[in-house]
């Protein structure tokens, strides 16, 4: 008698081990073709298609099973459309069901960290290692930091501590060397690569095969760290290293090529470059590259389609993606697709040229950052910076035109702002340079600190220099701004100390208990050293302003002038009236050529006397002129031409 299939998928279920999941489906599937209510097969058959990594038939036989199923197995359907890709419905899954147990948070967390919501995926782990983390706390704290460094990766300020001991394991050295080389701390990011590597080396929990699997993305980090560096032989040397890309996932295949092709010679032909690129047949649709990898894959492969003279289907495929856009917007990625648009449109024309065809496009687009960038840079290569200027200046005109939150934003964003002031300094506006820090500063101390860091610090600095108790009280403002966001951090502290000593004594005195002793900064410095080898004083911008006029003791002590005196002069004798004519005006001059001789010889006696004639003039007065000869002297002796 056959064997009933429930009890069959009970035996095996018991004796199971990880490695039977094959099994445990096929034994799930007798038991639904037996009975097709079956919850429990049918939760069975679920969970062997998770383990066996097919997602997409995982929400496919969820989506057939009915809500009886998906009521019961919140965490699998949430598991499975996380893993399958679709996370805007697994976060509405999990939304709905609510995050009271530990396991639905975990997946919370890890769909937040795929969607990008950075912030959110850093509290929900902060929750879970507050609470009860057992044997999770390796495991949490490895999340966190990979949590950190992608926020890092993306623009987006993260918690970060000074590297003051190594992490004990490789992958949280990875993770934080990660946040370094986003963080521009290459240093520090190597020695964690060197620790990671030699870590995972020495783990007794991995084989060799999974060794090699994890050190290859460490490999990868440590070459694009040498290529950041300039070492590109050592880089090279990496990538050689890593070998085949064959069985590597899509989004490593991606990466590593395009890193190792940046760095390479570049050959004459740039159709095998492209061929290069493209080889393999991988396509980043595929992968699962964050936002930042895939904006720069996509302008790489932009890039070199304009190469290959594609230009016409660049601006095209980027045109159709600013459309998408939202405009005006601090996003990087949509900005740099705003300039490679240019690029597209003004190719193959001179400077000149592309400014005019880029100022009308700009007149159809005029609130797109990148297009505006691109403009004044093909000014500023033109000499041109007043018109930069000019042109920047009547963009900030238009976006505080259109009064949002997001409008106001990009007119204050740090990089504007710097462009601003440096076009102002180089033309001598200090005034206006400063008014700009000045209103900068207003809106960012009112405003969240994510992406204005550098603009609230430099501000301060800027501000602090001044002697008005507004532009010191607007200095500790922005300093208080940084102090709040980032606590502990001594250079936000120093700041609120300079700017509000002179006008609100109280304040600093919280933090000046905070402020590092002077002995712990100068530790190490060698002060005679410094004093020996002298400042190094900046170039002072050339003044435009005429230079003042010399002191009155200055011009007593200048050295004067040496009178020069003539060779042949004699003290007391009378000069030559003569002397400023030119010589052959002078009645001394006697002339040594022919010509000469016989003009003299003319004016000798026993020369020819000339006849003159005096010609009296209407108001009084003659000239003398000379007297012609009779009439025809030189016709006269012409000998008359006559008939043979």
């Amino acid at each position: 008698m056959p064997q009933d299939p429930a009890a069959a998928l009970s035996s095996l279920l018991r004796g199971a081990s990880i490695d039977d999941h094959d099994e445990v489906l096929k034994a799930a599937n007798l038991a639904i073709k037996a009975d097709k209510n079956d919850l429990l097969a049918r939760h069975t058959k679920l969970v062997a298609l998770l383990k066996l990594d097919r997602f997409d038939d995982a929400v496919r036989f969820l989506a057939e099973s009915g809500s009886a199923l998906e009521s019961k197995c919140v965490l699998e359907k949430a598991y499975a459309l996380y893993k399958a890709g679709e996370l805007k419905e697994a976060t509405t899954i999990l939304k709905k069901a609510g995050l009271r147990e530990r396991s639905l948070q975990h997946i919370a967390a890890q769909v937040a960290y795929r969607a990008e919501r950075f912030s959110e995926a850093g509290q929900i782990y902060e929750e879970l290692l507050d609470g009860n983390v057992g044997d999770e706390e390796n495991d949490l704290n490895i999340n966190l930091k990979a949590v950190h460094a992608q926020a890092e990766w993306s623009g987006v300020s993260a918690p970060s501590e000074p590297l003051r001991s190594m992490p004990d394991s490789f992958e949280l050295c990875y993770n934080a060397a990660c946040a370094s080389i986003a963080r521009g701390e290459l240093g520090d990011a190597t020695k964690l690569l060197q620790r990671a590597a030699m870590l995972c080396k020495a783990s007794d929990d991995l084989d060799e095969e999974d060794k090699q699997a994890e050190l290859r993305p460490i490999w990868l980090q440590q070459a694009y760290v040498f290529a950041r560096e300039g070492k590109l032989k050592e880089a090279l040397d990496l990538y050689n290293s890593i070998g085949s890309l064959s069985e590597d996932d899509e989004d490593f295949i991606i990466v590593a090529r395009q890193n190792r092709l940046s760095i390479e010679p570049k050959p004459a032909n740039p159709y095998l470059l492209h061929r290069q690129m493209v080889a393999g047949g991988v396509k980043a649709e595929n992968a699962k590259l964050f936002s930042y990898q895939s904006s720069r894959e996509r302008q790489n492969s932009y890039l070199l389609d304009l190469d290959v003279h594609k230009a016409n289907g660049v601006e095209k495929k980027t045109d159709k993606y600013l459309q998408q856009s939202e405009q005006p917007t601090n996003s990087a990625s949509v900005n740099a697709m705003a300039v490679v648009n240019a690029a597209a449109v003004a190719d193959g024309l001179d400077d000149r040229a592309a400014v005019r065809k880029l100022q009308a496009l700009a007149a159809r687009r005029p609130f797109d950052v990148g297009l505006l960038l691109t403009i004044v840079q093909l000014q500023l290569r033109l000499s041109r910076k007043g018109a930069a200027l000019s042109l920047l200046q009547a963009f900030f005109t238009r976006l505080e035109n259109e009064d949002t939150d997001a409008a106001r934003d990009v007119r204050f964003s740090p990089g504007l702002v710097a462009l601003a002031v440096s076009l102002m300094r180089a033309q001598g506006h200090e005034n206006s340079a400063k008014a700009e820090f000045v209103t900068a500063a207003k809106h960012w101390t009112k405003r969240p600190t994510a992406s204005s860091d550098s603009l609230l610090r430099e501000s301060g600095i800027e501000l602090m220099r001044s002697s008005n108790p507004e532009d010191l009280k607007l200095a500790g403002s922005a300093f208080e701004k940084l102090f709040a966001e980032h606590k502990g951090s001594h250079i936000a502290s120093a700041g609120l100390v300079a700017s509000l000593a002179a006008v609100d004594t109280d304040k600093t005195s919280q933090h000046m208990s905070e402020l590092p002793p002077v002995d712990s900064l100068i530790k190490g410095i060698n002060v005679k050293s410094l004093i020996q080898g002298g400042v190094v004083a900046a170039p002072s911008r050339p003044s435009t302003k005429k230079r003042a006029a010399a002191d009155a003791a200055e011009k007593g002590t200048a050295k004067r002038r040496r009178r020069r005196l003539p060779k042949e002069y004699e003290e007391g004798q009378a000069p030559d009236p003569e002397r400023w004519l030119p010589l052959r005006d002078r009645s001394s001059y006697r002339p040594k050529n022919k010509k000469g001789k016989k003009k003299a010889a003319d004016s000798t006696q026993g020369g020819v006397v000339k006849e003159e004639e005096t010609l009296g003039l209407v108001g009084g007065g003659g000239v003398k002129v000379e007297k012609s000869g009779g009439g025809g002297g030189g016709a006269a002796k012409k000998k008359k031409k006559g008939k043979k």
